[in-house]
Order: structure tokens, then C-alpha cells, then sequence
């Protein structure tokens, strides 16, 4: 039986409604983002600031706490507040920039996703709101004098939470239809003393006519008004109409989505009112500039709360394409509010956790960052570059700067972003590892998304995959073939039914991103490549993305294991349409499987004397220096780069083998020739448990695993370590009398590389140990308990393989679980999450976590891909490895 949103999501996906024309694609920061970005040198930090944000109209989306917009970000809305003491009122979320912060930029908040369903039929957030002064200034002071080598001071350290002065505010949606949306504010004076709030919930349309990109600007303008509640009808050329009720307010206020010119530059404004008007007359208690104002595009209605200690009250609107003639916030509201609330659980019903109630809460809440990330993402790089017309043109650096070749490119959809604040932007590699917990939610959503990312409008004619805004031809791994294989087989497990329409339709755009691969990242024609950075920022030595020293070249392990894992990747996705359609794939299965041989070849069998990449006595991958006179240096550092290894795995079942008798008849004369020329092979076996492929050959599988699982080196009670401990004692390598080094840091970066902002030296990164998990797994499936290990490494019990990925993904969900005494991990640095009943079941998402301690680090909201957290939860409790073979 499909529960009722699964009948919503059917209902949105066959065109028979649009569930997901409105959702929680309002961005949390458009400020300091590239897109607004039109300084002379490209300093996005600096040219559209949070002071700035309240006065300047955006051009390429909008933002707001806890807000909703449509799928094309004309008409939107979000809370807003002021407690009496700010000096602006609270309408977006505030942070320091990547300058400000001594480990780059961080939000300076306290907000949670509590819920969400897929079509956001219900969600609901959580804002935290201090009763006393914001403390801005002392945020940016005191991050700015701190070091390096000292952690954040963050929101908590400052005090302003402490004896409970603050109110939690709630935000929560239910969809009457999927144009009826019903919106409740929840204020909780959470202190036992007496404080007043001012709520301002704020409808406003994104500002395009200022830009020529409209031409007749729309309106909103009151209807209907008495003590009950106010009407105001909202009129928009694409959107047409819609009516926004309100409970009865002290002051209704329109004003205008303009730029404040007189304020920010000192010039004349075009209109009486302006974009920060609102602000000005709350905190001065003037409100003069509003009398007999009954329209505008953007408005707020404003309520002043007396609440006593602990008191909380309600605040009810609606947004619908419907005309209510009578209250539409009494008629079925809570009818309508319960329904959705009780079809969310009946949803999430389905995902099992044992009856463990922690679980179930971080598996929920983990669910809900997902899908509150969704976000409108808009930037036309043609229009960007050139400026729009009657416009101040960009700078002509513009056209020879930052992602000026990238003119094909135009963006302008609801995507999965890392983290609405501190990564506004989509990230092409994080969005891989988001559709793994997304396909657990909305299947199709998923695979538009991975398609979306292959469309010609996003990838570049060359075939390569958009990075992100900061520089669109930065390379990341290679994961999008990996991430679509996942979505298939999710899907099939769920439906017993694989998409093979959906693999056809990915695999013809793959094969030309990787081509892009090969051409470009392979310098020497040997099959080890390079790739720079690949998105593991400060794990080298140097910065692999830059100029390398002494003029060299890198041939790096990890570039290389990416590209086996691609092959291996496009090998299953042909093997897998060839069940159908042999003679569509099964030659290119031949293709891949003969590429993946001649890469295992050239980073096993070249020692790092030769240009490899194995080191033959320890058994460990490294990257080596090329330097132009030829010689070559091995970085010997036992990191990430090394494991990634083991990424590229595959299990190829016999009876696919028995459906692909020509496939199968070259795989055989392959082998065999290879032999008879004393060649290397990775087909460690071939018989009727099928084919095993494995970029680390069986006999040095143990050289690889024993580093992994030892705790003196990877293996921490939380999950794998991006960095061995073995380089407590720093790394340190000699470039033509240069020296560079480089030391094991569990937390937050002592560099500045990449901002200083992300730290692969160490610390728990979760999709990298979700890939490790799928390995081992699929290593056991192979070898079941034929291949034994110990694990610790430093213990004396053995197990197999299945058992470790078990273990290991145990250890990545404790990092989440409430002890007996109420203390998780994540939230190591602040008690109050241990001792305040209100904190103790609320969890933050980080974008990675101390290699020693599982504390969160990073973005505190990057659900993104730490939200396989998710998947780790259904797989411990729904598919342990004694259920595997």
C-alpha cells in the first residue's frame, strides 16, 4: 500500500499535479556569493556583504531563514524578527566571511531542519532567537584575532543562550494542495522571565525588473482587512495570482524590493520606499513612511508578542491560489496540519531502526537537511560575463577572469546544494553523494538531478562536469557514473524493477566525460593521470591544483584509482544494459574492462623509481613528483590518496557472464593472452562465484587493509582518518633545496590552503568512508570468509570483511548517538547540547569530524553528503553483512 505522499510524489511525477512547484528552495545566503559578484578582482567576499544584503536588491536569487519559494524564485517568503535590543532586525542569517574566519567562512547561528517530506507536503525548522543583543561584533572581533591554531568562537561561546534568555521560533508548512500552503509560526520564551519579540513574516517577489528581465513589475496589494485577518493579493506576470492571508496584525507594512541607493551610495532612490525600510521603522519605532501604503512588492505583517516566562503563541498564515471568502486560518487549518503531520510519519514508517527511538530521530533529521537543501540556482554566464543591458557593465577583467571560458553554460533549477549558507552553490562531486540518501526519498528527483548535470547547458562541450561558481573548471573526482549506478540499484531494490532507460540516457553523456578524462589528465599516455586537487584540498604536501614545484608534474594514486573506479563503474553500467540490449553494450563492456586492466597494470606494476605509484615493500600507493630533468620524487605520505584504491572493486555475478557469451569469450582470450605474455592481470578470479576485479590485487590487499585498521594509523572509534597518525611526526620532503611538510591535524586546517576552511590532514570525512564501506562490502561478497583480517589491526581478532564495513559504519553513526549521560560526539565543545533537554535531541550535520574525538568540524550544516549518515542507519539495522551471501 503507497502511503499518501508517495501517492503525491506519483501523482507530481505523472504530471497529474505539481507537488514540488513550491518548496524549501530559498537560499539561506545569496550575499557573498560569486553570482553577485562584480568587483574589479573577483573578490566575492568583500563586494556583496551582509550589511549590504539588507539594503541592495540581488540579482540572481534571493534569501531568508527558514523560507519557501517557487521552483523559479519569483514569489517568496520567510520569517523575520526583531528582539528590542538589535540594531537590525533578524531577516537573514549572519556569518563570517572566508577572510573573517580564522578557519574561512562559518554561519554564526543556532537553526535545525526538523522535517520534511519529499514533495514538502510538511516541514518544519527550528530558530533559535537571543533575547539580548545579537552579539555581531563580538563574532567578528574575537574569530578575527584568534589564530590559526585555536578553534571557532562560535554563537554558544559568546553566552547570549546561556540561563535559557533566548526564544526558540518554529516554522512549520503543510500543503492543502500543492498551491495551498498553510504556514504556522510557533515563539517559545524559553526564559522563565517576561520578553517581548517583534515577528515579521515576509512575502516579497524577487526583484527583475530593476534588470530589464521584466516587463510589467509585479504587485502586491491589500484586499481585504479586519480584525481577523488581512487578504493581500500578489500579482505576477508568470505566477499570475495568488492571496497571502495573515492573522490579524498590529501594522501592515508594504514596501518596495528596491535597492537603498541613498544609504549604500549615496545617491537618490528610485522609490519612497526601499528593500530596507521595514528594518529602519521597527528598530526606530517610525513607521511614518507607511501610512495609507496599501501595496507594494515586498510586505510584512508585524506583531509585537508579550510573552510570559515559558509562554508560547501562534502565528497563522496561508499562500494560495485560492480566494477564501470567509477566515481560511480557522476553517480545517489544524485539520490540515495534522493530516500532513501524521502522512510524514506514515512516510518515514518504512525506514526501520530496530526500535531504536536515537536512530530513528538522526536518521529523521538527516532526512529533512536533504531535503530542506534543496535550493533555486540561477547564473547565465553569457548575461553574467557581459552584464545586462541598460545596466553598469561588468568589469572587462569580467571577460578574462574567473569562469570566462564557461559560456555555455546556463543554470536555473532546484538543486541539491552542500549547505545553504557557508556553499550556496551547487558542488558536482558533493551532489553525487547526496543522491545516494535522496534516492531513498524521492527516486526521481535523484535522477533528474544526475542528468541535469550532464544537459549541455551545464557540461561543457569538451565533456567536462561544471565544479562549482568558485571556478567551474576545477576537477573533482570522477564520482557522477558512481552515483547513478547507486540510484539505479536503490531503485531497484525497492522496486525490483532497474531504470536500464535511465542508465541508456547517462551513459552516452558519461562516455564523453570520459573522454574529457583520458585527453586531458593523462600527460604522459600511461594511464596514470593526474587531476589536481580532485577535491581532497590540503592533503598534499603542496597544492596539487597549482603550479607544482621546481616546474614538475604530478602522477598522482588517487587521480588514478578515480579513473579505474570510472572504468569499473562504466563496465557495470554496460554489463548491466547488455542484460537487455547485448547489442547496443556488450562491446563497450569489452572497452571499459580492457582500459581498467591497462590502468590496474600502470599503477601496480610501475615502481615510484618508474613513475608508479606503489611503493613495492610497504605495498602502499603514493603520488610522485616528475620533475622536468625526469627525476622522480615519491610524497610519501600514507593519506587518503592511497586508500582510494580500493574504490575501484567489482563483482561481476556469473549468470551476467552467462548472458554475454561474446563478452565473456573475449574476457577469456584477454586473460589468456595477458598470461601467455607475462602481463598483468586483475581478474583475481574467474569462476562459477563469478569475476572479481579489484584495482588492489589479492596479495597486496592486506598491505592496503592492515594500514586502514590499524588505530595507529587510520582507524579511529569514529571511522577512517583522511590522514595517518603515523604523521604526528610531520611529513617533510626536499624539493631542489625547498623544503615542504606536512602533519597529522585530527580537526579544523593549520593552512590556508583552499581558504583554510576544509582539512583532508586528518580529520573523518563521511563520504570517503561510505565508499570504503562499499568496498570492503563488496569484497566479502567475493571472498566471504576466505579473506580474514584483524581488526583493530592492533588486536588479535579476526573477521571478514563484511563484519569490518559493519563495524566501520557503526562507528560513523556513534559519532551522532546520545550516550547514557546525553553527550554526543558531533557536539563535543558545548555542553549545553549534553544538559539542556531542549538542545539534547537536536542535531547538526558537520561537513567533517576529528579524526580522534568524532566532534563535528566545518560546516554545521553540510547535510549534504554527511547525510549518508541516513543510509549508514538503514544498512546496520536492514542489510548486516550475515544477511549479505
Amino acid at each position: 500500500m503507497m502511503t499518501e505522499e508517495q501517492k503525491r510524489l506519483v501523482a507530481n511525477y505523472n504530471k497529474s499535479a505539481n507537488w514540488l512547484r513550491w518548496g524549501p528552495y530559498l537560499s539561506e545566503r545569496q550575499w557573498s556569493t560569486v553570482r553577485e559578484d562584480y568587483s574589479e578582482n573577483g573578490e566575492a567576499w568583500n563586494y556583496f556583504t551582509h550589511d549590504h544584503a539588507r539594503s541592495r536588491v540581488y540579482r540572481w536569487g534571493e534569501d531568508g531563514i527558514a523560507g519557501i519559494t517557487d521552483d523559479n524564485c519569483n514569489l517568496n517568503f520567510c520569517i523575520a524578527m526583531w528582539n528590542g535590543k538589535d540594531p537590525i532586525i533578524k531577516e537573514r542569517l549572519f556569518g563570517l566571511t572566508g577572510p573573517e574566519g580564522n578557519h574561512g567562512e562559518d554561519v554564526k547561528e543556532l537553526y535545525y531542519y526538523l522535517d520534511s517530506t519529499p514533495t514538502h507536503s510538511y516541514m518544519k525548522h527550528l530558530y533559535k532567537y537571543p533575547q539580548s543583543r545579537f552579539p555581531y561584533e563580538e563574532l567578528v572581533h574575537i574569530n578575527r584575532e584568534r589564530s590559526i591554531n585555536e578553534n571557532e568562537f562560535e554563537i554558544l561561546d559568546t553566552g547570549v543562550f546561556d540561563h535559557d534568555k533566548y526564544f526558540d521560533v518554529f516554522t512549520e508548512y503543510a500543503k492543502a494542495d500543492e498551491e495551498d500552503i498553510l504556514i504556522k509560526i510557533t515563539v517559545v520564551n524559553k526564559s522563565d522571565e517576561p520578553a517581548e519579540l517583534t515577528m515579521l513574516p515576509t512575502l516579497w517577489f524577487t526583484n527583475l525588473w530593476s534588470f530589464g528581465l521584466m516587463d510589467k513589475r509585479p504587485s502586491l496589494k491589500l484586499s481585504k482587512e479586519n480584525s481577523s485577518y488581512a487578504e493581500i493579493k500578489a500579482s505576477h506576470p508568470k505566477l499570475k495570482e495568488y492571496h497571502f492571508y495573515c492573522d490579524g496584525a498590529n501594522k501592515l507594512l508594504f514596501t518596495e524590493n528596491e535597492t537603498n541607493n541613498r544609504r549604500l551610495f549615496d545617491q537618490a532612490n528610485r522609490t519612497e520606499r526601499v528593500k530596507d525600510s521595514i528594518n529602519d521603522a521597527v528598530v526606530s519605532g517610525d513607521y511614518s513612511v507607511f501610512d495609507n501604503v496599501d501595496s507594494g512588492t515586498k510586505f510584512s505583517p508585524l506583531y509585537k508578542l508579550g510573552l510570559k516566562g515559558k509562554e508560547e503563541k501562534e502565528i497563522r498564515l496561508r499562500l494560495s491560489k485560492k480566494s477564501h471568502s470567509k477566515n481560511p486560518l480557522k476553517t480545517s487549518f489544524d485539520h490540515v496540519f495534522e493530516e500532513r503531520e501524521k502522512e510524514a510519519d506514515e512516510f518515514y514508517s518504512q525506514f526501520k531502526t530496530g526500535g531504536n527511538d536515537d536512530h530513528k530521530n538522526i536518521q529523521r533529521q538527516a532526512f529533512a537537511g536533504m531535503l530542506w537543501t534543496k535550493q533555486f540556482y540561477y547564473i547565465d554566464m553569457p548575461q553574467w560575463l557581459d552584464g545586462d543591458e541598460g545596466q553598469v557593465p561588468p568589469p572587462e577583467s569580467r571577460k578574462h577572469g574567473r569562469n570566462c571560458d564557461w559560456r555555455t553554460l546556463n543554470n536555473r533549477d532546484i538543486i541539491s546544494m552542500p549547505d545553504k549558507w557557508e556553499y550556496p552553490w551547487y558542488a558536482a562531486w558533493d551532489l553525487a553523494f547526496h543522491c545516494v540518501p535522496m534516492a531513498m526519498l524521492d527516486t526521481e528527483f535523484t535522477k533528474k538531478q544526475l542528468i541535469l548535470f550532464l544537459r549541455e547547458w551545464y557540461m561543457k562541450p569538451n565533456g567536462q562536469i561544471p565544479a562549482y561558481e568558485w571556478a567551474f573548471g576545477d576537477v573533482n573526482p570522477p564520482v557522477h557514473a558512481w552515483a547513478c549506478l547507486q540510484v539505479y540499484k536503490l531503485e531497484k531494490e525497492k522496486t525490483g524493477k532497474g531504470d536500464t532507460d535511465f542508465l541508456k540516457k547517462v551513459f552516452q553523456k558519461l562516455l564523453i566525460n570520459f573522454t574529457w578524462w583520458v585527453n586531458r589528465k593523462d600527460q604522459n599516455d600511461n594511464n596514470v593521470f593526474e587531476g589536481g586537487f580532485l577535491g581532497l584540498d590540503n592533503i598534499g604536501v603542496f597544492d596539487r591544483s597549482a603550479e607544482i614545484p621546481s616546474g614538475g608534474h604530478l602522477e598522482q594514486a588517487d587521480g588514478t584509482s578515480w579513473m579505474a573506479m570510472y572504468c569499473l563503474n562504466m563496465l557495470e553500467m554496460a554489463l548491466e544494459i547488455a542484460q537487455d540490449d547485448p547489442a547496443g553494450f556488450e562491446d563497450v563492456a569489452t572497452k571499459f574492462l580492457e582500459h581498467f586492466v591497462y590502468i590496474s597494470e600502470a599503477i601496480n606494476c610501475l615502481g615510484l623509481e618508474d613513475g608508479g605509484c606503489v611503493d613495492h615493500v610497504d605495498g602502499f600507493f603514493y603520488d610522485v613528483l616528475v620533475l622536468p630533468d625526469g627525476e622522480k620524487i615519491p610524497l610519501k605520505v600514507r593519506s587518503l590518496v592511497g586508500l582510494t584504491s580500493l574504490f575501484a572493486i567489482l563483482k561481476v555475478k556469473s549468470e551476467y557472464l552467462e548472458k554475454l557469451p561474446d563478452f565473456t569469450r573475449r574476457l577469456k582470450w584477454f586473460k589468456k593472452y595477458r598470461q601467455s605474455n607475462h602481463r598483468h592481470l586483475v581478474i583475481d578470479s574467474f569462476d562459477e562465484n563469478g569475476l572479481l576485479l579489484s584495482l588492489v590485487p589479492r596479495e597486496r590487499l592486506a598491505k592496503v587493509l592492515n594500514p586502514l585498521l590499524s588505530e595507529k594509523e587510520f582507524f579511529s572509534r569514529y571511522g577512517i582518518r583522511s590522514l595517518s597518525k603515523v604523521h604526528e611526526d610531520p611529513y617533510v620532503v626536499n624539493i631542489h633545496g625547498q623544503a615542504f611538510d606536512l602533519k597529522y591535524e585530527p580537526a579544523e586546517s593549520r593552512t590556508g590552503l583552499f581558504g583554510g576552511n576544509s582539512n583532508w590532514r586528518g580529520p573523518i570525512w563521511t563520504p570517503m568512508n561510505y565508499l570504503l564501506i562499499q568496498s570492503l562490502k563488496e569484497l566479502y561478497r567475493f571472498y566471504g570468509d576466505k579473506c580474514l583480517v584483524k581488526c583493530p589491526y592492533d588486536a588479535n581478532q579476526k573477521k571478514n570483511l563484511g563484519l569490518i564495513a559493519d563495524d566501520i559504519s557503526r562507528n560513523l553513526i556513534s559519532i551522532f548517538e546520545k550516550s547514557d549521560e546525553g553527550a554526543r560526539p558531533v557536539h563535543a565543545l558545548h555542553e549545553i547540547y549534553q544538559k539542556n533537554p531542549d538542545f539534547n535531541d537536536l542535531i547538526l550535520f558537520y561537513e567533517y569530524f576529528h579524526g580522534d574525538n568524532g566532534r563535528g568540524v566545518g560546516a554545521s550544516h553540510q547535510t549534504g553528503w554527511t547525510g549518508v549518515v541516513a543510509v549508514l542507519i538503514d544498512y546496520v539495522h536492514n542489510y548486516p553483512t550475515e544477511n549479505e551471501l
